[in-house]
């Protein structure tokens, strides 16, 4: 937890800087997963997976963008970068 907090507070602190390279490097993964989810075909499992990332990405940048607070912005962010990640991976074995 500690990590949280002191990532949060370094979020926080740097907010302009932290949001613009969170809008960047969130939605490179967010179509990094989405390259991965569709490089394996485009069945219905697929585009579920697909809505799901683009969905959590959207998120994450209208949040941002719509100056909500700082920790429901860092707390979206990580969702969507921890999903990405995920669904990079399962789709990837």
């Amino acid at each position: 937890m500690t990590l949280y907090n002191t990532t949060f507070e370094r979020f926080h602190q740097n907010f302009i800087g932290s949001a613009t390279l969170s809008i960047l490097v969130q939605s490179c993964l967010g179509g990094a997963a989405a390259m991965s989810i569709l490089a394996n075909g485009t069945s219905l499992i697929q585009m579920i997976q697909l809505a799901i990332i683009v969905f959590i990405s959207i998120i994450a940048n209208t949040s941002i963008l719509a100056q909500m607070t700082h920790k429901f912005i860092f707390n979206c962010v990580l969702l969507s970068a921890v999903s990405s990640i995920f669904f990079i991976v399962i789709n990837l074995l």
